[in-house]
């Protein structure tokens, strides 16, 4: 075990550049304690998944949020966790210290190193330092929900919102049974986000209504209510206290609804819900099943990936999504560039990695 947890604080912060830098194991409390000081945030909203995983939220470190790469309901539009990394020191298997990318929002570097590393789970090297673009956090925000649509609808109408001009930056869909606490479980929320300064949220609000209003009753969150509705959405806080494996499934938006339709088919008992306009859907199922979940992709192109289950599950099921043999030989010979001892989480990712 090598603990990294004394590589901790923020080592520049230049709020008019939108640019900070801090060591990898600095808390991520820290990191929005200081940007909201100054109206800023991490816009591709990192989720805290640890309540998910051990019950209890602790927040977790830049460090680790880089490392795996996720990002919360606003990636379709903000981007992923790896379009926000500037640059990056790390020490590689072979125990050299290296840098990538650097400190200004634009800058060319050659190979983008930040990327590569970005979601690599520390297999690659071990993360020291992080750079990462920041922005000015919204204004002001609101939520409308539009209540009692099926999967198919849901979807459709999600797609409708996102390809319209009212530049909704959250579209997600809990059916009945996946509730958000003061949300009510026996009936399906299909809920879009609206952030920005208040006369142009207003605005879009408007329009929001219109478009909403004839695919069933309407609800409106205000500020205060809406970000706690997509945090709890960015946390995955409807599968909480759900029992089983949970799977985070990325597909393409439009095949989202017959994906649901094969994984209920498939695993009737599965709990989900849709996020990123139906791009993600969180789901919560027995164990042994990840086959059949994965079958149920069919050929829509997405992909499976396990977030919480027994040791003995993890042991057993490929916690990623088994790779073309293409895909898998450019694997190796990249974690033989950095790692060629293979002494850097072995076998987390895939196998032999």
């Amino acid at each position: 075990m090598l603990d990294v947890s004394a590589l901790s604080g923020i080592v520049s912060y230049e709020p008019a550049e939108l640019v900070l830098t801090a060591r990898a194991a600095t808390p991520m409390a820290t990191i929005d304690a200081v940007l909201a000081e100054r109206g800023q945030c991490l816009a591709f909203e990192p989720p805290d998944l640890s309540a998910l995983l051990a019950g209890a939220a602790s927040g977790g470190t830049l460090g680790g949020v880089i490392a795996t790469g996720l990002s919360g309901p606003r990636r379709f539009k903000a981007g992923a966790a790896r379009d926000h990394v500037l640059g990056i020191a790390a020490v590689s298997g072979r125990g050299e210290a290296f840098v990538g990318g650097g400190k200004v929002v634009k800058n060319v570097t050659g190979y983008d190193i930040p990327k590569l590393m970005t979601g690599s789970y520390g297999t690659l090297a071990v993360l020291t330092e992080v750079t990462v673009k920041v922005l000015p956090r919204a204004q002001d925000q609101s939520t409308v929900a539009v209540s009692g649509l099926a999967w198919r609808d849901a979807v459709r109408v999600m797609t409708s919102v996102l390809q319209s001009a009212i530049d909704v930056s959250g579209a997600c869909h809990l059916p009945a049974g996946v509730a958000i606490p003061g949300m009510n479980p026996e009936i399906t929320t299909t809920a879009f986000r609206l952030e920005g300064f208040a006369p142009s949220v207003e605005a879009r609000l408007r329009s929001l209504r219109e478009l909403l209003e004839p695919e069933g009753p309407l609800a409106l969150l205000e500020a205060d209510a809406s970000n706690v509705f997509w945090r709890d959405v960015r946390d995955v806080q409807p599968l909480v206290g759900v029992e089983g494996i949970v799977w985070r499934v990325s597909v393409p938006p439009a095949s989202a609804a017959a994906v649901v339709d094969r994984i209920k088919g498939a695993l009737p008992e599965a709990k989900m819900f849709l996020d990123w306009g139906g791009g993600m859907i969180w789901v919560a199922t027995g164990a042994g099943h990840a086959a059949r979940l994965r079958e149920a992709l069919g050929e829509s192109g997405g992909h499976a990936t396990l977030i919480r289950a027994p040791a003995l599950v993890r042991g057993n099921v490929d916690v990623f999504q088994p790779q073309s043999s293409g895909v898998a030989a450019l694997s190796r010979r990249v974690k033989a560039q950095f790692d060629p001892n293979g002494v850097l989480n072995p076998g987390r990712m895939y196998s032999g990695s």
